[in-house]
């Protein structure tokens, strides 16, 4: 028998074998799941961090750019507010946005008061630069180049300081939760020994889950290896809705490596754009002026559709980004990283041209939440990229990720400590209860088994979901090309599930056939979303719908998981979020 709201589906793994309790279990660990982790912990909160691979080791720390906020002389929110919208094309959630802005700037602050260094000007104040979208100079970065890295050092710095359970190396598999269908901890498989080694549980009566991307189901990507949509996944086989996963930002420069280059690639950052490179074809021509009043400046969707437009033209592999005007010490002291990265493979940006094509860069769409991060399952909170607030709506702007990140880890946090205040309160009259929240509290009772409820995928699938998802849902897309993924994505499920249900057979449980399924799971999900979706919006580009539709398409797209594996889709009345179903002891969405 299944919880109320739950799928009944599980990833196939051996009954956990050992188990820890805490107040909340923050899984991952970038800039989200570390900002929520500390400000969960400074309420008194027994929290614990589960992280796939180190604690500093995610999508976080590969971020170039910077972090964009209304921090600068003669900015407001108002205006980041405004060019947010527009990157948006029309979906942008705007009570989250505006949230987003106005809270921004003291995010920012706090984060610096963690211990995070920006680059600052002679005068000290925070150097500032501008990147597409953007109408002002609004991104603050660290090390030129190296913001993620010094954003992920600071909190990693503060989360060890603090003392916070960390629990590294480790893959959440599934969401336990209790008899009303309420989160109540997860499983986790921990890979290598350690403290804990193999698959085991963590309780609490507070999931959050920051997990990053999905970029790994695409063959090539600024997404780091362990971006295999997991957390999207789990949220999908616990019974919660995602949206919005059409909208897959290509990020427009990312180092060309040649045709057949798979798996994560050096990112060129918005930022060399921001500070006056060009994209240019093999004669020089800059293409992208004319195409937009920003002209290389543009929203990302629209300069990934110039280069690959200007690909198709030529019968080209790739454009190039010419930024050989900056001279040698601008490349070296604002670009270090890049710098770096292109001389690795062969090339000297300072005398010559970058090549760069579009590659799968960000999720905008996820784990639907309200302004709180609260999911459709009590409980259940995502925060991150692995979330839907409704802030990118169908094209993330350059350098808001991060702080979305901030804000929202910060909303979490605040819900899940106002939630614990009313479960003490309401338990105070028994003398029995915890009442302190640093204690842990009564373990939910869950039920575990081993009948693999779900089939796992052999290794090699990995390697066919990836170009099959490039060939018919990348930068270009059509009925066709989705038809075709649809149809081969449905062959890799139905052959999995015929071995189990023929011969009760599956792929070994382990790190790389769980990755393998939970790709699978957010392919199918993707596909189905743009498929569905036929019209052009943002970053969802149909060549046979190539006009954006407001009259009919205005609006989110929600699937949900059916207990028999199939996908149930279904579009919101209008252009905002339906209500999520909010936690027993939060506060009611105002």
């Amino acid at each position: 028998m299944t919880a109320p709201g739950t799928t009944g589906i599980r990833l196939h793994a051996p009954v956990p074998g050992w188990a820890r309790e805490s107040d909340v279990i923050v899984v991952g660990s970038g800039v989200a799941g570390l900002t929520a982790a500390l400000r969960c912990a400074a309420s008194g909160l027994r929290t614990v961090v589960v992280t796939k691979a180190r604690l500093d080791d995610g999508s976080t720390r590969w971020a170039q750019g910077g972090i964009a906020a209304a921090l600068g002389e003669g900015d407001t929110p108002a205006q980041h507010l405004d060019d947010t919208l527009v990157a948006g094309a029309g979906l942008c959630d705007e009570e989250a946005v505006r949230t987003l802005v106005t809270e921004g700037p003291d995010a920012v602050r706090r984060l610096i008061e963690t211990g995070a260094h920006f680059d600052t000007a002679d005068s000290g104040e925070i150097e500032l630069t501008r990147e597409g979208g953007h109408h002002r100079r609004r991104i603050a970065h660290a090390g030129g180049d190296a913001t993620g890295a010094e954003i992920s050092r600071a909190l990693v710095d503060a989360v060890r300081a603090r003392g916070i359970e960390t629990i590294e190396n480790a893959l959440v598999l599934d969401l336990l939760t209790d008899a009303e269908g309420r989160a109540a901890g997860v499983t986790l498989h921990v890979m290598g020994e350690g403290q804990h080694d193999g698959v085991g549980a963590v309780h609490a009566r507070a999931v959050v889950l920051a997990t990053g991307g999905m970029g790994q189901v695409f063959s090539a990507t600024t997404n780091p290896s362990v971006s295999t949509g997991d957390g999207v996944a789990l949220a999908l086989r616990a019974g919660a809705e995602v949206s919005d996963l059409e909208f897959v930002q290509f990020h427009p420069t990312v180092l060309f490596l040649g045709p057949d280059a798979e798996g994560q690639q050096p990112l060129v950052s918005e930022a060399v754009r921001g500070e006056g490179a060009h994209l240019v074809d093999a004669d020089g021509v800059r293409f992208m002026v004319g195409q937009h009043e920003l002209a290389e400046l543009a929203p990302r969707d629209i300069v990934a559709k110039g280069i690959t437009r200007r690909m198709q033209e030529l019968g080209a592999e790739n454009m190039y980004l010419d930024a050989r005007h900056f001279g040698a010490d601008m490349w070296a002291n604002r670009f270090p990283t890049i710098l770096a990265a292109c001389r690795a493979h062969g090339i000297d940006p300072v005398t010559e041209p970058i090549p760069v094509a579009p590659a799968a860069h960000y999720a905008s769409g996820g784990v639907r939440t309200d302004h709180h991060g609260r999911t459709t399952v009590p409980g259940l909170y995502a925060c991150g990229e692995v979330a839907c607030t409704g802030v990118h709506g169908a094209n993330r702007l350059a350098s808001n990720s991060l702080l979305e990140g901030l804000v929202y880890a910060e909303r979490i946090a605040a819900d899940i400590a106002r939630a614990a205040t009313s479960h003490d309160t309401a338990t105070s009259r028994d003398t029995s209860a915890p009442r302190d929240t640093a204690t842990p509290r009564e373990p939910v009772p869950v039920a575990y088994t081993e009948t693999p409820a779900h089939p796992l995928l052999p290794p090699e699938a990995r390697l066919a979901i990836q170009r099959i998802m490039t060939d018919g849902a990348g930068v270009l897309r059509s009925a066709a090309s989705l038809t075709k993924a649809a149809r081969a994505l449905d062959e890799i499920h139905a052959a999995a599930r015929g071995a189990l249900v023929e011969n009760g057979k599956t792929a070994e449980p382990g790190t790389d056939t769980w990755e393998a399924t939970n790709l699978l799971c957010v392919a199918r999900v993707l596909v189905a979303a743009a498929l569905r979706r036929e019209e052009t919006r943002g970053c969802h580009w149909r060549e046979d719908h190539a006009e954006r539709d407001d009259d009919t398409w205005r609006r989110h797209l929600v699937v949900a998981l059916n207990p028999d594996r199939t996908l149930a889709v279904h579009p919101t009345e209008s252009q905002d979020f339906p209500p999520t179903r909010p936690s027993p002891a939060a506060p009611q969405e105002q």
